[in-house]
């Protein structure tokens, strides 16, 4: 009997409480580095020092209202499933009948459009809340290249003679916010280039590692129906983690869309 992989998503939510609280206390050590130890008191320098100060300000309490929000709501979100009576006919890939039978007396659940499931989030990202993930890399990837630049000239004074800012601990912090939001933004750059091409293709991380090679996926639209399955056709909402009325009228997964159940299937395939 072949091992059930997603048994391993209920091991993984025992460690909910403690990412929470990782993400939250990674945010308090950055916002006390940048806005308390550094570039606060920087705005009362005056002249060149206060004004990049005050964009630095600016740029990174924008980013991170953005980040925890887009945060919050994937970790909130269900990521939507199917009902428990549903199951396909067939298999679309293997072509094999009856695919998921005993999977529900496993205590399994089928989630719809599934790319995986993220211990950053405490969740599993699927159809509901695949856009607020992706917003949420997004967002952490400005924040943290963002922090990264603005560290740069502090970093570089650590390893100079003469030039120490600070007391011990201030630049111990800084140095190690320096390094964790570097690690961080090159490591999130190649996973959001990953997701991108994702979206463009209109398939998920489980699809791309399981599906055969084909010439053309037969969920493919095309790039930008692709990218609206996703995002949405509004372009007001792309970059906030929330959907337009409109948008939410015309993606019926968004609005809890029940799936025919197995005996109407059987029964739309008899004609």
């Amino acid at each position: 009997m072949a091992w059930n992989v997603f048994k391993f998503c209920t091991a993984l939510r025992a460690l909910g409480s403690i990412m929470i609280v990782l993400v939250l206390g990674i945010i308090g050590v950055t916002y006390y580095v940048i806005v308390v130890a550094n570039y606060g008191p920087a705005l009362f320098h005056g002249g060149l020092d206060s004004f990049v100060a005050l964009l630095v300000l600016v740029l990174f309490h924008s980013m991170l209202v953005m980040l925890l929000w887009s945060y919050f709501t994937t970790v909130l979100t269900d990521p939507g499933g199917v009902p428990p009576n549903w199951r396909p006919s067939i298999d679309e890939e293997s072509g094999d009948a009856d695919p998921l039978v005993g999977l529900a007396h496993e205590g399994g659940r089928c989630i719809l459009k599934m790319d995986h499931h993220c211990v950053w989030v405490v969740n599993c990202v699927g159809a509901l809340n695949y856009k607020y993930f992706l917003l949420f890399l997004f967002y952490t990837f400005l924040v943290t290249t963002l922090v990264t630049l603005s560290l740069l000239p502090q970093f570089l004074a650590f390893f100079s003679v003469g030039e120490e800012n600070g007391t011990p601990e201030t630049l111990v912090a800084t140095f190690v916010t320096f390094v964790l939001n570097l690690s961080f933004a090159l490591s999130i750059m190649g996973f959001l280039i990953m997701h991108i091409s994702l979206v463009l293709g209109n398939t998920t991380t489980i699809e791309a590692f399981e599906k055969k090679s084909n010439p053309k996926w037969h969920y493919d639209l095309g790039r930008r129906k692709n990218f609206e399955q996703v995002f949405g056709t509004d372009k007001r909402y792309w970059f906030i983690p929330a959907y337009s009325e409109e948008d939410l009228e015309c993606m019926p997964v968004l609005q809890g869309f029940e799936y025919p159940t197995r005996p109407d299937l059987d029964e739309l395939q008899q004609f």
